[in-house]
């Protein structure tokens, strides 16, 4: 079992004290949100999409430990300029060999919230705000993941 110091490798915290592409994404035509109900962490992603299906621009925001915080500019970063099939076609198994050090279940699931998030924005379109009831904001599409069991 890999010690805490290991778990936080160079790479893992230069992308969280230096993370790629995290902020709002105003032209954003695909997002959402998920919550890791274990520990708190919360990850969005905001995703443009050209015409023909490639992931133009991503942009993620979150609150949480080392590992979602990281894990999310990882994956971030990796997705830019991929097409949505070659998003779908990234497994969980990818996701955590992306993330480099080996990681407990519980930790796992912190490291897998960004792809799991990714995996439902690529289905999620920004509500375009066409309903005269725009005073709550932005509304994603598509079922919440922090519903899921």
């Amino acid at each position: 079992m890999p010690s805490e110091q290991d778990i936080y490798e160079e790479h893992v915290l230069d992308h969280y004290e230096d993370p790629y592409h995290r902020g709002p994404l105003e032209s954003a035509t695909h997002a959402d949100e998920g919550k890791n109900p274990l520990c708190g962490d919360v990850v969005q992603v905001s995703l443009r999409l050209s015409d023909d299906g490639r992931i133009e621009e991503a942009w993620f925001e979150g609150e949480g430990c080392v590992i979602s915080q990281a894990s999310a500019s990882m994956l971030i970063e990796k997705v830019e300029g991929k097409t949505l099939d070659e998003v779908k076609a990234f497994s969980a198994d990818e996701m955590l060999e992306l993330f480099g050090p080996k990681l407990t279940p519980n930790r796992q699931k912190c490291c897998l919230l960004s792809w799991r998030v990714l995996q439902s924005a690529i289905h999620a379109p920004v509500d375009a705000g066409d309903s005269e009831d725009d005073s709550d904001g932005p509304h994603f599409g598509g079922p919440s993941l922090s519903e899921e069991s």
